[in-house]
């Protein structure tokens, strides 16, 4: 089959397997009809509001026509995201071995549309699948609020590049974000905080503002069925046993030191308050949270638990978590947090989840200028079947999770850290990131699960700060999740950039970051 990187005619993002160019064009008009396996109406139905938002178009009510587009369902057993999408001059027929492909081979017809003076489609064949099987972003709404009609701005365009995961972090010192009803002091004291820091990491300047906001339960259900509807699973993520301040300053008995409240911080800086988890109390207080996230995302396989930059200085100055880590014969305050995660990850395994995790939850690894090495000498092992989120570190580390037998998620913060700047993360850097680094032992491979970038909150406090980060980089990582390697070619990238998305983004008035050439 033709191999075709610069034809003005098939632009699609992320770029398909394989690609055949075949004569003719497909002409959507008065009499063209669409025809649904039974099971596909969710699929046909949003690809319905697709074309009327897009382009005032609505299919024929008839029941026969010459113009005929097909949803059809492989009965292969094999249910994953793969599709084939064949367009001929009269007919269009889209096959998925599951509604996800239905989805994705509708998501590839649409960028197909030509809007000229007819509405056209380019005949051609197309089979295609994904190279990896997650392919998330992340969004930090703990520092700064995003309100659902921009979550659900955000799915849309996630689901159109053929992202199958929303990681959702809704907890950290500056905010908690989520509705949990046995606690409502979470959100009461612990959703607020008085004054945000301003003007980068070193700043001293504060815009003693109120900043405030979070979801109710029954909002996070209708982005979860939003989410579900467009073939996207959120990952869930509570932070323990660090970046827990807004969790004390709502209920201080939580922390290591409840004689000394705190206030929700504003500072954007990694803070001392941790969790005091030799307190079976605050376990206690954590399982029961878990439980409402777990049963709020029902459809959620994955319940991230962050477990990052923990500063062990209040448990190393807490004489009742001294004498815990001595009783169960702990060698560390990292030993302890493989102790507490791995109780987590039990409880959460009950519920038939699975646990996922930054990497400093792996415990004898030194990432931090202020971990020393007497803070990281361990003897317990986490647990077998926790997914490892790889951010930070070197390759010699990442060899050293997989060797363990962990799955990772690599979301590698030089490559793939949404709130760096473009030019510390260019479009084209952000392309060239593969998941798989060139060096790791083949054997391995198999064990990197896909990629997440992610949307940091500390310095996006407006919708179009944040888009301005976002965009277009979130299309480059689409296609470094989606596109085998051999078909990626960046020029080719950019100019489909341009013939469609750009003009998406402008229809939608989403703020983008404007290359320069």
């Amino acid at each position: 089959m033709e191999d075709i990187f610069l034809n003005n005619r098939i632009n699609v993002i992320p770029r398909p397997l394989v690609i055949q160019e075949l004569p003719g064009i497909f002409t959507l008009s008065n009499d063209t009809i669409i025809i649904a396996a039974a099971g596909c109406e969710n699929e046909l139905r949003l690809f319905k509001n697709n074309l009327k938002e897009d382009f005032n178009f609505e299919f024929s009510d008839k029941t026969d026509s010459k113009s005929v587009i097909k949803l059809i369902l492989n009965d292969n057993q094999v249910k994953d995201e793969s599709y084939h999408l064949h367009v001929d001059v009269n007919k269009i027929e889209i096959i998925g071995w599951s509604t996800s492909g239905i989805f994705y081979g509708l998501q590839t017809l649409r960028q197909l549309i030509n809007n000229e003076e007819k509405l056209t489609i380019p005949c051609v064949h197309i089979e295609d699948q994904p190279r990896f099987q997650w392919r998330s972003f992340m969004l930090d709404v703990a520092r700064y609020f995003k309100n659902t009609s921009t979550i659900k701005q955000l799915l849309n365009e996630i689901s159109q590049l053929k992202m199958n995961r929303f990681h959702w972090h809704l907890t950290d010192d500056q905010g908690w974000r989520i509705e949990i009803k046995k606690y409502p002091k979470l959100t009461e004291i612990g959703s607020i905080r008085s004054y945000s820091q301003t003007g980068g990491w070193n700043s001293a300047t504060f815009d003693n503002t109120i900043h405030e906001g979070y979801y109710t339960q029954e909002e996070i259900k209708e982005i979860i069925q939003y989410a579900n509807e467009r073939h996207i699973q959120i990952v869930p993520e509570i932070d323990m046993p660090g970046h827990a301040s807004a969790a004390i300053a709502s209920y201080p008995s939580l922390g290591c030191d409840p004689q000394q409240p705190i206030n929700v911080p504003g500072e954007f800086c990694i803070h001392h308050s941790v969790f005091n988890v030799a307190n079976s109390q605050t376990t206690e207080f954590l399982e029961n949270v878990l439980d409402e996230v777990i049963d709020l995302f029902s459809t959620s396989d994955v319940i991230h638990i962050g477990g990052d930059e923990v500063k062990y200085g209040q448990w190393e100055l807490s004489t009742e978590i001294t004498k815990f880590i001595n009783e169960h014969n702990l060698q560390s305050p990292a030993d302890l947090q493989i102790w507490f995660t791995n109780k987590i990850s039990n409880f959460i395994n009950g519920k038939h989840r699975r646990m996922m995790g930054w990497n400093e939850i792996m415990g004898d690894i030194k990432l931090h200028h202020y971990t020393i090495e007497s803070d990281i000498l361990t003897k317990e092992k986490l647990a077998q079947n926790t997914i490892v989120q790889f951010w930070t570190g070197s390759l010699d580390l990442l060899n050293k999770i997989i060797s363990h037998g962990y799955d990772v998620i690599n979301s590698y913060c030089e490559y793939t850290y949404l709130d760096y700047s473009h030019y510390q993360i260019s479009l084209e850097k952000a392309y060239n990131f593969d998941p798989i680094p060139e060096r790791l032992p083949e054997e391995y491979h198999s064990k990197i699960l896909g990629l997440g970038c992610q949307m940091w909150g500390e310095w996006i406090p407006t919708i179009d700060r944040m888009n301005q980060q976002i965009f277009p980089r979130l299309a480059a990582y689409a296609e470094v999740g989606w596109t085998s390697l051999k078909n990626k070619n960046y020029q080719n990238f950019q100019q489909k950039l341009t013939s469609y998305f750009y003009k998406r983004w402008d229809k939608q008035e989403i703020s983008y970051y404007k290359l320069i050439q």
